[in-house]
């Protein structure tokens, strides 16, 4: 009755189906309170879901949340709802590139050929290098990414964008994966990556170099899309008072956050050390 009240007379089809038309309105009140109680109840999960993220997650990773919470639900309805409540993930900045590739030390070649698959774990790593800006002046941050999880497993923050920053965070990676052969380790052209100690550390663990060619921010894009990330989610929804605030804001955002809650789309919408446990990867 309720698909041809439109077209048909309600006394005609009640008469019809041998109902009493106070019945059916009866019916129709109760359907639509159960659905308004199911929306009020969904509203309300998506706004601690998004609370819970920080305003980080958009209507693609609320609908994710919610379905391995047992939701049976469509991303165009998350949407929908997002919309009318006026829930907006937070928006995207334009990228700067802060490396410096305007020296004359060797280069390594380009072994990654924007190959950012992986099979497996410790077969290609990515390393990058970005700066935060803090009441007390820049902090600069280095980190190594594993294409196959996307796994921040290296990280290093100093005052100084210089070798050590970017040693440190490869040493981190190596110390975390049990010191791994024969890993394709991919970085830009910047002079730290270049430097003498940088290289020393890929030669004596037995690691293949790869880095992108000049000025060409594609040849490194997972790196890219985690800084623009860490800054969208983080940096600029931040202001640090002093570089230790920053650090630990920082800390706690790859260790805690991304690295283990945040999902991520091109590994099934896992966050990385599910995606590992998953696949029963152990370092």
């Amino acid at each position: 009755m309720k698909e041809h009240e439109l077209v048909f007379c309600i006394v005609r089809m009640a008469k019809l189906m041998k109902v009493s038309r106070s019945g059916y309105y009866d019916w129709r009140s109760k359907k639509t309170s159960r659905r308004k109680v199911e929306t009020d109840n969904l509203d309300k999960q998506i706004r601690e879901l998004f609370a819970l993220h920080k305003k980080r997650y958009g209507a693609p990773r609320i609908t994710d949340e919610l379905r391995a919470q047992g939701y049976q639900v469509s991303r165009q309805r998350i949407a929908r709802r997002m919309r009318e409540m006026g829930l907006r993930a937070q928006g995207k900045r334009k990228f700067r590139v802060t490396t410096d590739s305007a020296h004359k030390l060797p280069v390594a070649a380009n072994v990654l050929q924007r190959d950012f698959t992986s099979t497996q774990a410790n077969q290609k790593w990515v390393g990058d290098i970005t700066y935060i800006q803090t009441d007390e002046g820049w902090l600069y941050l280095a980190v190594v990414i594993d294409l196959y999880s996307r796994k921040v497993i290296g990280w290093s923050m100093s005052t100084r964008i210089n070798a050590q920053l970017v040693c440190d965070a490869l040493m981190m990676a190596l110390k975390a994966r049990n010191f791994p052969k024969g890993v394709i380790v991919h970085t830009d052209r910047g002079i730290q990556y270049c430097a003498a100690a940088y290289q020393s550390i890929i030669r004596w663990y037995g690691l293949v170099c790869s880095m992108s060619r000049v000025r060409d921010c594609w040849d490194n894009a997972v790196a890219e899309s985690f800084f623009h990330t860490l800054k969208t989610e983080l940096i600029y929804v931040n202001r640090y008072a002093s570089r230790d605030e920053a650090r630990q804001s920082i800390f706690h955002y790859i260790e805690m956050y991304y690295n283990r809650v945040r999902r991520h789309s091109t590994i099934g919408s896992l966050a990385p050390v599910v995606f590992e446990e998953q696949y029963k990867f152990v370092a």
